[in-house]
């Protein structure tokens, strides 16, 4: 290993622990290196790595958890979505991950706008079960999509709308919870002598006089800013009626586990309306921030040059940018305005672009009003964080001072003499955030792999904190203290509230059983010890790769892209990830595999742990849908590590047969085709489709393609001097799977081309041989010199095409992405480049050209037929199904109505595998397969992946059918009647 392993406690393990806690839970225990790995990070710079992971179903299993973990000795560190960005829900000690069970509404009143919840529940999925009531919970970090309400207890959330709703804090009624030891109890509004516990009772006694005894020093040197984490909430006590459970609230954990929360509700505002401020200077837009304020805006956000930049690279957010921006600003302010009459909110809107001329930038403010077009804009600002993640190389911007809040009339001195303090470090910052009170989210751009990174760490959180005790704001404006900041408690507070602190924190947990080290008697944050890159890191395996991972520095540099953000947890929107959604397991998760290669190629978990098969199975269920290229904002391809991995893999344990099968399909077919009666009998006879499960694997309730007559192309080969370059030119890829399975798909093709007054030229190997392929279904199986010999034979014949202006169009999305994508990690990237740029699917082409005007199809009128619009995944990654959709609208009396799904589950091989058809088919049962029963019998299904197809066919049986099948039927032929 290259560091002292954090898994060395694996071999000495306390058993009698483990099996105590095994026998005495309901949920599951975990104590393999493997998922105490992928529980050992959060979001920030620390990597703990904890004894054991257990699941609870109950509140019987946390008490018996802390029970059991008490009598051992052993630390418990509650975690939700683990989004943390300071170390909080990490440790050595028992991680209880409360996210996977306790989901569940408990009491909910409409009336009087309250509901009570098991701390697990992710607030997205809350606020979809209020919204239908015209309810909301206000407090919205921007992680709303994966943090659960536990979490935000812990932290004392806040988020973009602080400035109306206010914190977690402000809007919680009561908490159910445990001590250290498992006993229950409550704590809400009233009187102490109402708490049923006796126990609870004395405790809050003595803590109300632990607050009255500080008064003094809680009033004078608390901060006055709406925005403050810090220490344990003493302050709550002193007022005229506290509620006893807001001291819980920002705790991280460390005094009680949250059983349940009782939280105030409030109404859905009917109209929201966005001003999007573009300023010309940082300075300007800190300056002019408490005017905007002033208005009574609901929330004011800043969106600083380094997102405009970064973002405007990552495919997820350029249509966004370009929509919202004008020229070249230096940064943007997003103002959110919310009320129930539409035509007062406009008015707000004049209102805010009188304010900007009138200190000095007129016509500075993009209106944006419709709900379609505000939500992208919030996705921007909520993927702020991870947008500047994004950044490659050693370099990143690290949370450690990102969330100091200082009031608004020393913003723009506060943000200044901040820049100042990164330069005189030798670096630079970004910013983000919430403007409107004040907290900034600032991160200095540091390698934490060097001591001279951290020492700079270090030395900027000591002056930033004399700056932020300097204007009187807050060192933990929002994400707590955790790691980062448990260090500087004591010097914002004093010493006389540290010992009150810490006597809160004996007060609950005497023995200091619950989240130690954070808070109070705290680590030290500058501790490499417990860094995700301690002393001595390195990622020297494998020693050498197959795949280009150049623009990443190397792989350990495309893995470490991830900063475990947590965005692949999301259960709506979007592709990211599909088989999280089916299993909620953290091992099936884009971070979960990312932390677990990471720990792998880096030695925590042993010399082969690599090509281990823990290491496969933990990528198993990953199926290279590529919505982590395009979802993850910081870029983690994991379809392509995993290709990286099986090549490895596979050289290392040897290739089964199923996979051997899959992955030379392209160079049997043309043999296999001619024997399709006998190909196909495999599912025409049950005994047949048995003993291709018991021999190969092959699930047999899962039919297989029906092999056909292939795809022949007419006329002769052409030659690249026939091109007249002018734009009509055209090489149609016949891919395998539509060549072998579905010819009818490209001989729609032949037809709509040529309808479009496409030239479409026949290109065959210089070999003479098979036809072309894109390598696909090697790189499946990491075969990657077979897949690099396929792309070299392709590109070598298509390329002297290219240079003579043809464009290359291809009907299967997973096929014709490969000449973007995956050639340029087998090939040398400046030959690829042309094949890539000219390699487009049948329906972005359409969508350019009739865009462009230089293409009319002759369409029939569909009469008002319904088309249900199923996305493939490698269109979804590669922003692809804007054009489907285009194309689809460009036949008239055709009303096009797209699936909001993830992955159908299929892909590929993956959905065959009798080890993987359950997964497969709760992929497609998330959203694909109810939306297709719900669509009338008359309903087009359309669906252009060959996979996709068939999981409609096996899952709904419906027949899809691809787009260019769709508008081939609508082109009218010269005798009226459709082709």
């Amino acid at each position: 290993m290259n560091h002292a392993s954090p898994f060395a406690k694996q071999g000495s393990r306390n058993l009698g622990f483990e099996r105590k806690l095994s026998q005495a839970l309901e949920g599951e225990v975990r104590f393999d290196a493997f998922t105490r790995g992928r529980y050992a990070t959060d979001a920030s710079i620390y990597q703990i790595v904890p004894q054991g992971v257990a699941f609870p179903k109950s509140e019987a299993d946390i008490a018996a958890a802390l029970t059991i973990a008490a009598e051992h000795g052993v630390p418990v560190i509650a975690r939700g979505g683990g989004t943390s960005q300071n170390g909080q829900p990490i440790g050595d000690g028992l991680v209880l991950d409360i996210s996977r069970h306790f989901d569940a509404v408990r009491d909910y009143d409409p009336a009087a706008r309250t509901i009570a919840v098991a701390p697990g529940i992710v607030l997205e999925a809350l606020n979809t079960r209020l919204r239908k009531d015209g309810l909301f919970f206000p407090v919205e970090p921007s992680t709303a999509s994966r943090c659960t309400i536990g979490g935000m207890v812990g932290n004392n959330s806040a988020g973009a709308r602080s400035l109306r709703y206010g914190k977690m804090v402000d809007n919680l009624i009561s908490l159910k919870a445990m001590f250290h030891d498992g006993e229950p109890f409550a704590l809400g509004e009233g009187a102490v002598g109402d708490n049923a516990s006796p126990r609870a009772r004395e405790l809050m006694t003595r803590m109300l006089a632990l607050a009255e005894g500080h008064r003094g020093e809680i009033e004078a040197i608390f901060p006055k800013v709406q925005r403050r984490v810090g220490g344990y909430n003493l302050d709550e006590l002193i007022v005229p009626q506290p509620n006893l459970s807001r001291l819980l609230v920002g705790s991280e954990g460390t005094l009680a586990i949250t059983t349940e929360a009782t939280l105030r509700l409030s109404a859905l505002p009917q109209h929201r309306v966005m001003g999007v401020c573009h300023f010309p200077s940082f300075r300007a837009a800190m300056e002019t921030t408490r005017h905007l304020v002033a208005l009574g805006p609901v929330a004011v956000e800043l969106v600083d040059n380094n997102v405009l930049a970064l973002g405007a690279d990552i495919p997820l957010f350029v249509r966004t940018l370009a929509d919202i921006t004008k020229g070249k600003p230096n940064c943007l302010l997003l103002v959110e305005f919310a009320g129930d009459d539409l035509a007062a909110l406009k008015t707000d809107l004049k209102r805010l672009d009188q304010c900007m001329a009138d200190h000095g930038f007129p016509d500075a403010v993009v209106e944006v009003i419709e709900p379609a077009r505000q939500k992208p804009v919030w996705e921007v600002r909520e993927a702020c964080l991870n947008i500047m993640m994004s950044m490659k190389g050693d370099g990143k911007p690290v949370s450690f001072i990102e969330d100091c809040a200082v009031p608004l009339e020393h913003l723009a001195d506060y943000t200044d003499a901040v820049t100042a303090l990164f330069e005189r470090h030798g670096t630079r910052g970004t910013w983000y955030a919430h403007a409107s009170v004040g907290c900034l989210h600032v991160r200095p751009i540091l390698n934490m792999k060097t001591e001279a990174g951290v020492k700079a760490m270090r030395s900027i959180a000591e002056e930033a904190c004399e700056l932020v005790r300097r204007f009187k704001g807050s060192f933990s404006g929002e994400h707590g203290d955790g790691i980062s900041r448990s260090d500087f408690v004591e010097p914002m507070f004093g010493g006389p509230l540290t010992r009150a602190f810490e006597a809160v924190k004996d007060g609950f947990d005497p023995k200091n059983h619950l989240n130690p080290g954070k808070i109070v008697r705290s680590y030290h944050m500058d501790d490499r010890s417990l860094m995700r890159f301690p002393p001595g890191y390195a990622t020297p395996v494998p020693a050498q790769t197959v795949l280009d991972w150049s623009d990443w520095g190397g792989l350990g540099g495309a893995v470490e892209m991830c900063n475990n953000n947590g965005t692949c947890r999301k259960m709506a929107g979007g592709t990211m990830c599909p088989s999280w959604r089916a299993t909620r397991e953290e091992q099936h998760l884009t971070r979960g595999r990312a932390n677990t290669l990471r720990l792998a190629i880096s030695g925590q978990l042993g010399p082969d742990a690599f090509t281990s098969p823990e290491m496969k199975q933990t990528l198993d269920l990953c199926v290279s849908c590529k919505g982590c290229k395009r979802d993850c904002p910081t870029g983690v391809d994991m379809a392509r590590m995993k290709i990286e991995f099986l090549h490895h893999y596979h050289a290392r344990h040897g290739l089964p047969l199923k996979e051997r099968l899959i992955a030379y399909l392209p160079r049997y077919a043309p043999f296999a085709a001619r024997l399709a009666p006998l190909m196909n009998l495999r599912d025409r006879v049950p005994a047949l489709a048995k003993l291709t499960e018991r021999w190969l694997g092959f699930s047999a309730r899962r039919s297989l393609p029906v092999w056909r007559k292939p795809w022949q192309q007419g006329g002769k080969a052409a030659t690249p001097a026939e091109l007249k370059g002018d734009g009509r030119d055209l090489v149609l890829f016949g891919d395998t799977f539509n060549r072998y399975y579905e010819r009818e798909n490209l001989e729609a093709a032949e037809r709509v081309l040529a309808a479009g007054g496409y030239r479409i030229h026949k290109v065959e190997p210089q070999d003479g041989g098979r036809p072309l392929c894109c390598g696909r279904t090697f790189l499946s199986a990491g075969l990657v010199d077979e897949a690099r010999a396929e792309a070299r034979r392709t590109l070598d014949a298509l390329s002297p095409f290219v240079a003579k202006g043809a464009r290359i169009v291809g009907l299967e999305p997973s096929c014709l992405m490969s000449f973007r994508d995956e050639f340029s990690a087998l090939l040398p990237k400046t030959e690829v480049e042309p094949l890539a740029k000219a390699a487009v699917l049948i329906e972005e082409l359409l969508a350019t050209d009739i865009a462009a005007g230089t293409t009319k199809l002759p369409f029939r009128d569909q009469g008002g037929r319904v088309a249900h619009l199923h996305g493939h995944c490698h269109q979804k990654a590669f922003d692809a199904m804007g054009a489907v959709e285009t194309t689809l609208r460009a036949v008239p009396g055709l009303e096009v109505r797209p699936i909001e799904s993830s992955c159908c589950g299929m892909s590929g091989a993956f959905g065959y595998g009798a080890e993987t058809i359950d997964v497969s088919l709760a992929m497609a049962e998330l959203s694909l397969l109810p939306a297709i029963r719900k669509a009338a019998p008359d309903d087009l299904v359309v669906a252009d992946g060959t996979s996709c197809r068939h999981q409609i066919h096996d899952g709904a049986g419906r027949e899809a059918v691809h787009v260019v099948r769709v508008l081939a039927n609508a082109i009218e032929s010269r005798d009226g009647r459709t082709t």
